[in-house]
């Protein structure tokens, strides 16, 4: 090769090595997500309204490949799924690894809404326990606003003190609610929302605890007839991810993420008061009983359920070796007097 030829090969290769660069500067980010529910839940449908947005705005910075649901990662197992790096998004509610980490309880026994969390430090607050106990981050709080009734198929039934007594009453149980349902000596039974049809059905339980919306969509509504007033707890529905695969990303690419997060956070917020508002005046019209208990057995009725989940939270941060410090914290930016 002569000297010309060197100098002619050497400037080809280094004008591709720099093409090459250039094009890994600018490669659009990938990110493998899920979601804990059905497609047809509104909980679900916002969030892949919230991840076609992220895809809009993020051509050739990031793209959002969703895998699916339930049906591709067991609801109970994608915690574990994001945390391991299976997957690096997940939409799902956080008492599915409550025991994992403890604060969460403080979105489901919280007095501010997820607008206010954001503004006072709470969703600081809440990122930074993801990421030192169960190494994701976690991006936003969806779908906030919403609590939780209890329906059952019969007439409720209420004790000396007003408060609902579930004594033989066959009650589905969830994470969210677990420690609620003991302090009220229910007997329950855990499953997931996808197999409560059958077991309402069959007979299997009686009773389920659901939001205030979606209880049509899961068609439970042909079974429950009373919804016992007042509502409970929060959804802690929130999207989180594997820090690892967070890190990763480009600057440009966490910062799409993050505020598009954070717009849907008070979209969805706002959205859902219409929805709650809607779906109430739908089962009332499909013969719903919404049966409400006395101001005195209301009152104790949700301190029961308040001092259960703060209890729990409590309980799991000391058996981590926490001071306290954690617990005060999220009761002071979630639960302020």
């Amino acid at each position: 090769m002569t000297m010309f030829n060197r100098l002619a090969f050497r400037a080809t290769t280094a004008v591709a090595a720099l093409a090459l660069t250039a094009t890994a500067a600018f490669a659009e980010d990938r990110v493998s997500a899920t979601h804990a529910f059905p497609t047809f839940l509104v909980y679900t449908k916002t969030f892949l309204a919230m991840v076609d947005d992220i895809n809009e705005r993020g051509k050739g910075i990031v793209q959002i490949d969703v895998r699916g649901g339930p049906e591709a990662i067991g609801m109970f197992q994608q915690p574990a799924a994001v945390r391991d790096g299976v997957v690096d998004m997940v939409h799902i509610p956080g008492s599915f690894y409550g025991a994992s980490v403890p604060e969460i309880d403080a979105m489901v026994a919280a007095t501010v809404t997820p607008l206010e969390a954001r503004a006072n430090g709470g969703a600081a607050a809440m990122d930074m326990a993801h990421q030192e106990r169960f190494g994701v981050r976690h991006l936003g709080w969806i779908d906030g606003g919403v609590k939780f009734h209890i329906y059952t198929s019969t007439e409720p039934k209420f004790d000396e003190n007003g408060v609902l007594d579930l004594t033989g009453v066959k009650l589905r149980d969830n994470p969210i609610y677990h420690a609620f349902f003991e302090a009220l000596n229910a007997t329950t039974a855990s499953m997931p929302a996808t197999e409560v049809y059958a077991a309402l059905e069959k007979g299997v339980v009686d009773a389920a605890a659901w939001t205030e919306i979606g209880l049509m969509d899961l068609k439970w509504d042909e079974f429950m007839k009373y919804a016992v007033e007042p509502p409970f707890y929060n959804t802690d529905i929130g999207v989180i991810f594997n820090k690892e695969s967070w890190d990763a990303l480009s600057p440009e690419s966490q910062e799409l993420i993050e505020q598009v997060v954070i717009e849907w956070e008070e979209k969805s917020y706002n959205d859902r008061q219409e929805t709650v508002k809607a779906d109430r005046a739908e089962l009332e019209k499909r013969g719903m009983q919404f049966v409400a208990m006395s101001d005195e057995g209301a009152a104790a009725y949700l301190k029961l359920a308040e001092d259960a989940a703060w209890g729990r939270m409590e309980t799991r941060l000391q058996e981590m070796g926490d001071d306290g410090g954690s617990y005060e914290t999220m009761r002071k930016l979630y639960h302020p007097e």
